[in-house]
This record gives structure tokens, C-alpha cells and sequence, in this order.
């Protein structure tokens, strides 16, 4: 409880450092609209709550690496309990990843800015490796080759809990590997370069994906190129019908 409720206090100092910026941009755009017609102090005020919402973000982006960095926030492998003070690490590096995860993220995501934030939290992204998705947790244990994809809406979080344990544990994504739509992988998880995992499948903890191969489904499971061809002539009938 008290390890919590430090990181609540650590969470409102943070954000109270990014809004400080946006608060003084609105009160400025504000008072500009003051003393102006009815309409144009409701445009002022209405936009000054706009910008000030994109002020707020982009500083919520430089203010959350520094908290991550100057805080004791290392994540390394382990399996315990969940409210243990050994877990502390991994509570407080996602609590502040979650800041920018539920508020601003998604309108960063496909852009420089979002690659450049989760490697500032310390996510191993490779030379001109593609990130569709703000649906991700622990970025400090994720590794993610050259030229690797992630898809629309994929979920990676490099932790897994049952048994009364939390597991949290390396994800590694090869170069040139590829995670199709709503992918999920799980803790404990390596796909191989060159390595396709099909739409909306679940890498459970331990999967090994091999390199080149192509595995799909729930669990997922290695697809062969037989297979892979019965379905593609499955679809195609179906399209001539």
C-alpha cells in the first residue's frame, strides 16, 4: 500500500510538470479572447483548450522518460509475488508508461514521436521498424529488430501472471519478422527473423518461433506452407463464388 501510494504521488507530480506548460499557453489564449465578442471568447477559450491539450501531451512525452530515468525503475526478469517489493520496479516503469499509454499515445503512434518515446522508456526498436499499436507494457524488456512490423492494435507485454507468481520476462521480435492485426504475445516470448505471425493470434509464454516460419491461431501454432496453401485456395474459392 505504501509502495502504491508513492507511485500515485510520483504520478501527480508528473503530470502536474506537463500541464504546467499547457496551463500557462491556455490562460494566454485565453485572456487574448477576453473583452471580445461572445463568439470570438468562445473560439479563443475552445482552442486554447485544444492546444493546450497538444502542449500537455508533448510535454507529458519529455516528462516521463526523465521520471523513468532518474527513478528507480530497472526492470529485470523475475518470478514472485505480486505485491512484493521486488515487483516495485516493474509497478512503478509501467504506472508512468501508462500516463502517456491511456492520454496521448495514440496520437503519436505511427510518427517519429512515438518510436522516439518507447525508446526513451527503453524499448530496443530497430533501424526502420514499423509500430502500429499503442497496446504495449514493460517496453524496457522488449526488443524489436530491423525492419521487423507490428500491426494495427497488436498487445505485448512482457509479463504473465497465475498461480499466485507474476512472471515478467524478455520479448524479442526478429528483424524483418512481422505481427499481423490484434496479435498477442505474452512474456517469455522470441520470434525468429523473417517470421510471420498471423492476425489475431496469441504467442503464449515460452513460444519459440522459428525463423522464416509462420504461425497463427489460439494458441498459436506453426502453420505449414501445405496448410498455408489451403487456406489461401480456401479464400480464393470463395471469392469466385
Amino acid at each position: 500500500m505504501v509502495v502504491v501510494l508513492c507511485v500515485y504521488a510520483v504520478a501527480a507530480s508528473a503530470l502536474a510538470l506537463a500541464l504546467t506548460p499547457a496551463v500557462l499557453c491556455w490562460e494566454w489564449m485565453a485572456a487574448w479572447g477576453a473583452g471580445r465578442s461572445p463568439l470570438a471568447a468562445a473560439f479563443a477559450v475552445a482552442l486554447a483548450s485544444a492546444v493546450a491539450f497538444f502542449v500537455f501531451g508533448f510535454a507529458l512525452l519529455v516528462v516521463v522518460p526523465l521520471y523513468n530515468l532518474a527513478l528507480p525503475t530497472r526492470v529485470h526478469p523475475f518470478k514472485g509475488g505480486y505485491y512484493t517489493l521486488r515487483a516495485a520496479p516493474w509497478l512503478l516503469h509501467n504506472a508512468l508508461f501508462y500516463l502517456v499509454r491511456y492520454t496521448f499515445l495514440p496520437f503519436v503512434t505511427l510518427t517519429p514521436f512515438g518510436v522516439w518515446f518507447l525508446k526513451a522508456m527503453g524499448m530496443k526498436i530497430g533501424r526502420h521498424a514499423f509500430v502500429n499499436t499503442e497496446y504495449i507494457s514493460d517496453p524496457q524488456l522488449i526488443t524489436l529488430g530491423d525492419d521487423a512490423a507490428l500491426g494495427g492494435s497488436v498487445r505485448i507485454c512482457a509479463h504473465f501472471g497465475g498461480g499466485g507468481h507474476l512472471t515478467v520476462a524478455p520479448v524479442v521480435i526478429g528483424a524483418r519478422a512481422t505481427l499481423g492485426l490484434a496479435v498477442t504475445v505474452m512474456g517469455d516470448v522470441e520470434v525468429g527473423a523473417e517470421a510471420t505471425v498471423l492476425p489475431n493470434s496469441v504467442l503464449l509464454p515460452g513460444s519459440r518461433v522459428g525463423p522464416g516460419e509462420t504461425w497463427g491461431g489460439v494458441p498459436a501454432r506453426r502453420i505449414t506452407r501445405e496448410e498455408m496453401e489451403s487456406f489461401k485456395e480456401g479464400i480464393r474459392g470463395m471469392q469466385h463464388r
